[in-house]
């Protein structure tokens, strides 16, 4: 999408997007690379001015109507979503496309409360005036994940335009459909043509060519640590700046005096979710040695319960892995962990029948999980929980630490001395205190360490898609 027309690759390219429930194909997208990438910041260049000069306050009635157009297509926006990333539709409807939906109108509440400050300095000569302003920064770049296509396009796209930048966003190209969907409906909502582009297409050609392409202020990134460190050296040139959230091996702590109840139905939603695919996933299960084997039953139990299927389908609890390059991916954790030497408690096999054909993998549970091995140090991005026994607070919390990872963690306790205590030692960008996997777009979202820099959500996000000038005014 190109201004307002929706056109093909220049070197007519597709890309076949499939179903990661049946494998069958759902159709073609363009496969864009950098002619196509340029004419989309050209458009966004062009639009800029005219984007930027319109009021506050009439910025804010287009983002609320892009949010209402959201509201209004939330069924068919899910389905996109569940067809195209294999989630359950309950997921989509409830999760991704509502809280889309928030990000807009919260976004569009913004654009008239914006503002600089006046400072008061003191000049040796005379008297001055001093004030801030906070500008938009241009064209700005989003590459979006697909795990949660809709969503995470919204977190990045609607604060931009609220600050006043015009976007080209690069979605993934497993799962395009929802976020060109969304394109169209921002057009309908009143959104001018150039104010939001989007090229499909792989990230060795588009996105990279996004991210070189010299008219482009900022990218903001989600995604594999790796592939943001390689954006941090390939922005260098031009100075951009930078959103990273990135990967993360979060810390789920359970201590004995919590309710092992809501403690079991929490840390099964915090990795169980998206079928794991979730950088914030709750994969390192923490549980004190005196409540280890209780709970693991508890989770065994569930766990095992859990009804596997395409995500249309009204009892799916949990779909498919989004390829099956992933799938194999998750195997192979599935048969470290076993060979370093980990209980598997529960799942680890793919079902038969018609399941067979999609990439389905079984809810997995490991206990006797030490530190070093593979399962409870590297992301694995599935279905896989790693349940670690500890004996003391100040045990926990160290080992939840030495993960290069500090993108979230999880509290369970009755003591709230502890729960305020533990949340101030752990390196993550968010804690979550007896619940996980809560999200709002009035929170900052974004990691520590290898989990990334800046943030997604909030005012802070709102002010990272702006640069501060100030303006010094003689009085004398």
């Amino acid at each position: 999408m190109v201004g307002a027309e929706r056109r093909g690759a220049t070197g007519n390219g597709q890309i076949t997007t499939e179903d990661p429930a049946t494998g069958t194909t759902l159709t073609s997208i363009a496969a864009g690379g950098k002619l196509d990438v340029d004419e989309a910041v050209a458009s966004a260049q062009s639009t800029f001015g005219e984007w930027r000069a319109m009021s506050a306050a009439a910025r804010g009635h287009v983002l609320l109507d892009i949010a209402t157009m959201l509201d209004a297509h939330a069924e068919e926006l899910a389905t996109l979503e569940t067809l195209d990333n294999g989630k359950p539709f309950t997921e989509s409807l409830y999760v991704d496309v509502a809280l889309a939906a928030q990000v807009w109108r919260y976004y569009g509440g913004w654009t008239t409360k914006l503002t600089g400050q006046t400072v008061p300095v003191s000049p040796p000569v005379g008297e001055a005036l001093v004030y801030t302003r906070r500008e938009p920064l241009g064209v700005v770049g989003a590459i979006v994940p697909w795990n949660f296509p809709l969503l995470i396009a919204s977190w990045k796209v609607a604060p931009a335009l609220a600050a006043g930048n015009t976007v080209v966003l690069k979605p993934s190209e497993f799962t395009s459909l929802s976020a060109l969907r969304m394109v169209e409906l921002a057009l309908e909502a009143g959104l001018p043509p150039g104010a939001m582009n989007l090229v499909t297409g792989y990230g060795p050609e588009a996105g990279q060519a996004l991210i070189d392409h010299p008219s482009v202020a900022k990218i903001s990134f989600t995604g594999s640590t790796d592939t943001g460190r390689r954006i941090v050296t390939a922005s260098a040139p031009h100075l951009k700046k930078l959103t990273l959230e990135l990967g993360g091996k979060s810390a789920n702590i359970v201590f004995p005096d919590a309710d092992l109840a809501a403690a079991a139905q929490g840390a099964l939603t915090g990795i169980f979710m998206n079928q794991g695919q979730v950088c914030c996933a709750g994969s390192r299960l923490f549980v004190h040695r005196d409540v280890h084997d209780e709970l693991v039953q508890e989770l065994a139990s569930a766990a095992k319960a859990i009804q596997l299927g395409h995500g249309l389908a009204d009892d799916t609890e949990m779909g498919p892995l989004i390829s099956p390059k992933q799938l194999e991916r998750v195997q192979g954790y599935v048969e470290s962990g076993l060979r370093e030497g980990a209980t598997l408690v529960c799942g680890g096999d793919r079902p038969n029948g018609v399941l067979a054909n999609g990439n389905f993998l079984s809810p997995t549970v490991f206990t006797q999980v030490r530190d070093d091995m593979s399962i409870a140090a590297e992301e694995i991005f599935g279905p896989v929980l790693s349940v670690l026994s500890f004996d003391d607070e100040n045990e926990a919390v160290r080992r939840a630490n030495a993960s290069a990872y500090g993108l979230a963690a999880g509290v369970w306790t009755n003591d709230v001395r502890r729960a305020h205590r533990v949340a101030a030692e752990l390196d993550a960008g968010t804690v979550w205190v007896n619940m996980y996997n809560m999200i709002d777009p009035a929170a900052p979202f974004g990691g520590f360490k290898a989990s990334g820099y800046g943030r997604d959500l909030g005012e802070e996000a709102l002010l990272g898609y702006t640069q501060t000038k100030s303006v010094w005014l003689n009085l004398d």
